[in-house]
């Protein structure tokens, strides 16, 4: 009897599957330190007006104070789980909190913008590794049974805090009517995840041998690459792209500087970014997917508020209802979709395909918009995108992210999450650039067709009445067109979709698998 139990319960499963409550109380703090790193930066950029008003900067100067955090947010991904994993998650993101929170309290004391410049680079790099460490955390840490949650929540860092700014910048400047808070709000949040950090994540040691083996090369190259792409694709709506000898070096050398980083990284035995994996299908056609979603997902954020911006006269609190459309329910969706993908019959490219048609719904739904619209217009194509934005998102990282082994999460949470902030840069300039092209096109069409009809009118508006109706009616036709390439985009990545390759449901039975360890080793980090 007894030799036929002991193999039985030899071969029994971990009792024990689910993470330990400190273990999930560090995660959370790391979610707490990439959706601070979101918020401030979009924060940020939606308060300029405020900021740049209360301290006396220029238009063209204070406009560099975007340019200065996302350079330094773009800088740090492909670097940071690298860090992490050398100087231990704990420690690494206890750092970086304490540098970005530091660097919080002071800013709005300051009022040299060099300086200031400079302290919003430095924490532009100090938020940036924050938000890698949440993707590289749940495919270490979590077992299949839980792990499209965490995804979950990484998805949120896309969906839900850049609509949730829009309510936050406006609450700010008009609620509280206090400017400064568009930097000291992430003081208390910082401080809570921090808190969690400390007292969740385990105090591994500093694993120093890893300094000599890493790519520093490739680094010298990368880091100048990043920061030159980030102020072409930034300041290039602004310099008129290349008419500005400025924006022309910057992206030469920068495009340079990166063939060569990832020449370096491609053939290095211990690069930060391990860009084999991209050979696999549903990493490399996943991620060119992702990319281009985000770039489709501006038509949920950056169109309305453009359209009620400019031609409305809305300020960020009046625009916050619609996007808080978009955010709010993306705290339940997300879990939502990754309870759907859990289901044995579920398809995760047919969720993905769907969510993308979702978002199609929404542009072509957007693009009906008139001159009269308001924000209770875009109600519906909101709602689309609410629904459609998780769908999409957490379908595409689950496909992406389970031909991953739990050890390799480091490469991947660096690769997706330099995607991440290059598209959601390369998104906003691309689609602002489309509508300036199209909104002059649309002004000499409308121009050539007044001249003709006020010669055959006895009542013709003055000249600068002209000028407002054409400048009104360009700008509606020109958000128009936006949401129409986007739309199409969105349809026309849906076979792309279903060209992945089928991975079937995970188990969600707890103990179908044990998480890895915090305290693994070098090697299989």
């Amino acid at each position: 009897m007894s030799s036929v139990a002991l193999p039985a319960v030899a071969a029994a499963p971990p009792a024990k599957a689910k993470p330990p409550i400190r273990q999930m109380a560090g995660l959370a703090g790391i979610f707490l330190a990439a959706m601070m790193a979101g918020l401030n930066n979009r924060v940020g950029a939606l308060a300029l007006a405020d900021v740049r008003g209360a301290l006396g900067f220029g238009l063209d100067d204070a406009s560099w104070l975007n340019t200065a955090y996302a350079a330094g947010e773009l800088i740090a991904m492909p670097f940071s789980a690298w860090f992490a994993i050398t100087l231990s998650i704990r420690r690494f993101n206890l750092w970086m909190l304490g540098v970005c929170v530091g660097l919080a309290a002071a800013m709005p004391l300051i009022r040299d913008l060099d300086l200031l410049l400079a302290m919003r680079f430095l924490q532009g790099v100090a938020g940036g590794t924050t938000i890698p460490l949440l993707m590289m955390a749940a495919l270490k840490f979590l077992p299949p049974s839980i792990r499209l949650h965490g995804l979950a929540l990484y998805a949120l860092t896309a969906t839900f805090a850049p609509n949730l700014s829009t309510w936050l910048a406006g609450r700010w400047t008009d609620g509280m009517f206090d400017w400064r808070w568009v930097y000291w709000q992430v003081v208390p949040l910082g401080a809570l995840a921090a808190s969690l950090v400390a007292w969740g994540l385990p105090r591994d040691e500093v694993q120093a041998g890893r300094f000599r083996e890493a790519n520093w090369f490739g680094m010298a190259c990368g880091v100048p690459a990043l920061g030159l792409i980030v102020i072409a694709l930034d300041q290039g709506v602004r310099l008129d792209w290349f008419q500005s000898p400025l924006i022309t070096v910057s992206l030469v050398a920068g495009l340079a500087l990166l063939a060569l980083f990832l020449l370096t990284e491609w053939y290095h035995p211990a690069p930060f970014v391990k860009l084999q994996i991209l050979g696999r299908r549903n990493l490399g056609l996943g991620f060119t997917l992702f990319l281009l979603l985000l770039v489709v997902l501006t038509s949920g954020s950056l169109l309305p508020a453009h359209y009620l911006g400019n031609l409305q006269g809305y300020r960020a609190l009046q625009v916050a209802p619609i996007a808080l459309i978009i955010a709010l329910p993306q705290l339940v969706l997300g879990s939502a979709v990754a309870l759907l993908l859990y289901l044995k019959w579920v398809d995760a490219r047919g969720v993905l395909a769907a969510g993308l048609a979702l978002i199609a719904g929404a542009c072509f739904s957007g693009m009906q918009l008139t001159a009269d619209w308001n924000r209770d217009q875009f109600v519906i194509a909101q709602t689309l995108h609410a629904f459609g934005q998780p769908m999409a998102v957490v379908s595409m990282l689950f496909l992406a992210t389970s031909v991953v082994q739990p050890h390799e999460g480091a490469h991947v949470s660096g690769l997706i999450n330099t995607l991440r902030a290059f598209g959601s840069l390369a998104g906003a300039a691309l689609v602002t650039q489309f509508m300036t092209l199209r909104g002059r096109f649309h002004a000499e069409m409308l121009l050539d067709q007044a001249a003709i009809a006020t010669h055959s009118i006895t009542d013709a508006p003055s000249p600068a009445q002209l000028m407002g109706i054409v400048g009104r009616q360009s700008l509606v036709l020109s958000v128009g067109d936006a949401y129409l390439v986007l739309g199409v985009l969105a349809l026309l990545l849906i076979p792309v979709a279903l060209k992945l390759t089928y991975v079937p449901a995970p188990n969600p039975s707890p103990t179908s698998a044990a998480p890895s360890t915090p305290s693994s080793s070098p090697s299989q980090e």
